[in-house]
């Protein structure tokens, strides 16, 4: 008979489950999976921690698995301090917004690539401001950054309000929440070092990200808050 073949994991979260098991949420390039871990106060259980990296066997066909065998796949990724929150936010957006079971494995290697920045030291912004682009993008909800709603190009002296359902719409008359053409370009471009470009990102892809997190703030954005 055939054995399952691992895949690569990530623990996104975890709770106890009745006595001695925990109810597991993995990120993989499968997806999100939920998964019961037995006998989770052993040696598995010493693994069920953020950042990681495992190979995970899973073992049923419903919603709701079994892990059959999880081992460690490398060096785990230690952050900390604003790195480690940046993670922890990383983790609950995945939660979030990812559907149970819907593959998608160039996201799981961008958050693979994402944590190990993230441990280099790299910028956090950028980082950031990158994962949540490609998530939007990875999940259909991404606009273009090169041209506006009704097919022109960004003009780098226009202002622009953000349409969630549609994208970028150019305004003739100043008002809060705005984006001008210059830091619309600029992001087009990756060019975190433009004036103005990171913090034109980070309200960016918060209005873009607010209307599918629905009204739950994330916990992760209130503790960075209280750091």
């Amino acid at each position: 008979m055939e054995q399952p073949v691992g895949q690569p994991a990530y623990v996104l979260h975890s709770r106890a489950y009745k006595e001695t098991s925990a109810l597991v949420d993995f990120f993989t390039p499968q997806g999100r999976m939920r998964a019961v871990l037995r006998r989770a106060r052993g040696k598995g259980g010493s693994l069920v921690r953020p950042f990681v990296p495992l190979e995970l066997e899973l073992r049923g066909r419903g919603e709701l698995k079994n892990v059959g065998r999880m081992d460690s796949a490398g060096i785990a990724t230690w952050l900390h301090g604003d790195a480690l929150f940046s993670g922890l936010y990383l983790n609950e957006l995945l939660m979030r917004l990812l559907p149970a079971e819907a593959p998608f494995p160039a996201l799981f290697e961008h958050y693979t690539l994402t944590l190990q920045a993230l441990a280099a030291g790299r910028p956090l912004e950028p980082l950031l401001r990158s994962f949540e682009w490609r998530m939007l993008d990875e999940l259909g909800y991404a606009f273009s950054l090169h041209h506006d709603v009704n097919d022109q190009p960004i003009a780098l002296d226009g202002l622009y309000r953000l349409r969630v359902d549609a994208g970028l719409e150019r305004v003739e008359l100043a008002q809060p929440g705005l984006f001008r053409g210059t830091e619309l370009v600029a992001l087009a471009e990756a060019d975190w070092n433009a004036p103005g470009a990171l913090l034109a990102a980070k309200r960016l892809m918060r209005q873009a990200l607010a209307v599918h997190l629905g009204g739950k703030p994330l916990v992760s954005r209130e503790l960075f808050r209280k750091r």
